[in-house]
């Protein structure tokens, strides 16, 4: 009787802690990227609507590497892997962390510093399980949790657009990462959790626009990569999929369909234009690394496919964002005095010396409309990481008929004066003045990339 009695207690126990050991493992893996869309998924063999990868159909008769160019541009490679300084796609960005700094590698064709001897099987190692062609894993500062789900056909017409360019000699940068993060080999581990190492499975209750939509997010543009948060192993955490995060010293916003703090409440129009030039009337410029996205990747892509990608967007669950309000602030009174009470002396000071020419006082500017302030989600945000971080690094647009942009100021003001231009911007052309620091701004200066 004790004895079934005990074995009954251990295995309640062991349950228990199965149950726990589950429960634990969920919510650090957590769903996958499109486990939110119910609907069977099958194998890209056997779906009969119309293929959602590769190119748009007025490039589906082009040549290898012009579809490959396509490609490349879609899953924004050139970012990442140009540096100021450096010739295109030959490596050498910096990626700041807290225990030290990553550099990006040179991915053009040169045989002695970059990926001439890359077979095609050594392409895709690299590009979807993050291993090297020496068998060294990356780390997931490369998306391949992302481009894991990219067809071989995708992937290999990237590399052929890549080797189609001229080769650059351009050793890599060593990393200055510090122990434990230095050990490379423990991605390995990592990556058995956290990398599906599988190809794209269109979803059959989802339109084949959708399909297409999901495609080009997930598997080539890689929006969660900035737009969702990461767990404590700085894995993408889909449970709060594309709800906003900071990456790369910039605040990536809320593009869930959430109406007050997401894209829920944008327009079609909106949107569209957003993504295509980087400047919605309604809700502000791009900048940052979202900036260089437009800039590079989403302003190249086919109408088809920018409508594609929204509504794959427009289908993913709504998530309040804490930070952004569910109403924007209207524009501040032409006048440089009215509603200028303020005890923020600096601000005042520095935007009136710097700012307001462009901007105006208003936030509404005479000039251009992308310096227009009033309305953005960037002076609406109560951490004002965007607003500072603009100040720091300056911001440039690329329009179709000329290059807009904002000088960078980091190098004129301090930290003091920067967090307090800043916290006057936003209690002036926000819903609620920040409280950013002056060591908040220097903590952005070490984070930013460029």
């Amino acid at each position: 009787m004790r004895n079934a009695a005990t074995r009954n207690i251990v295995i309640a126990v062991a349950v228990f802690a199965v149950i726990a050991l589950a429960a634990f493992a969920w919510s650090v893996i957590g769903p996958g990227p499109m486990a939110f869309a119910h609907g069977a998924r099958v194998a890209l063999s056997d779906y009969r609507a119309a293929d959602p990868t590769g190119v748009p159909a007025d490039l589906a008769s082009a040549d290898l590497v012009k579809r490959g160019e396509y490609l490349a541009r879609a899953a924004d490679c050139m970012v990442c892997h140009s540096a100021p300084g450096r010739e295109k796609y030959a490596g050498g960005l910096a990626f700041p962390l807290p225990f030290g700094t990553l550099y990006s590698t040179n991915i053009t064709a040169d045989k002695g510093t970059g990926i001439g001897n890359y077979s095609d099987q050594d392409f895709l190692n690299a590009v979807r399980r993050g291993i090297r062609r020496d068998g060294t894993r990356l780390y997931p500062a490369m998306p391949f949790t992302s481009y894991t789900h990219m067809t071989d056909a995708d992937a290999l017409a990237i590399k052929a657009y890549l080797f189609s360019l001229a080769p650059v000699h351009a050793p890599n940068r060593p990393d200055t990462l510090t122990f434990p993060f230095n050990q490379r080999w423990s991605m390995r581990f990592w990556s058995l959790l956290f990398n599906a190492n599988s190809r794209f499975a269109p979803n059959l209750a989802q339109s084949p626009e959708w399909n297409r939509g999901a495609y080009l997010a997930e598997a080539l543009a890689h929006c969660g990569e900035c737009h969702t948060p990461r767990n404590l192993a700085f894995a993408l955490d889909n449970s709060r999929k594309f709800a906003g995060a900071v990456a790369a010293g910039w605040y990536a916003f809320n593009i869930t369909s959430d109406k007050g703090s997401g894209i829920g409440g944008w327009s079609d129009d909106d949107l569209l234009a957003y993504l295509s030039t980087g400047l919605s009337l309604r809700h502000g410029t791009a900048a940052g690394p979202m900036g260089e996205a437009v800039d590079h990747s989403f302003s190249k892509m086919s109408r088809t496919d920018i409508r594609a990608l929204m509504t794959y967007l427009r289908s993913i669950p709504a998530i309040a964002s804490p930070d952004l309000p569910a109403t924007i602030a209207p524009a501040a009174s032409a006048s440089a005095k009215k509603g200028m009470a303020t005890s923020n002396i600096v601000g005042k000071r520095v935007f009136e010396g710097a700012c307001v020419g462009c901007h105006d006082w208003t936030g509404v500017s005479a000039i251009i409309p992308y310096a227009t302030m009033a309305g953005t989600r960037a002076v609406n945000d109560r951490t004002a990481t965007n607003v500072a971080q603009i100040v720091i690094s300056g911001t440039s647009r690329s329009t179709p008929h000329s290059l807009v942009s904002m000088p960078a100021f980091g190098g004129m003001y301090s930290d003091i004066e920067i967090a307090a231009v800043t916290n006057f911007v936003t209690a002036r052309f926000g819903s609620q003045p920040s409280n950013v620091t002056a060591k908040d701004v220097a903590e952005l200066r070490k984070q930013t990339s460029r």
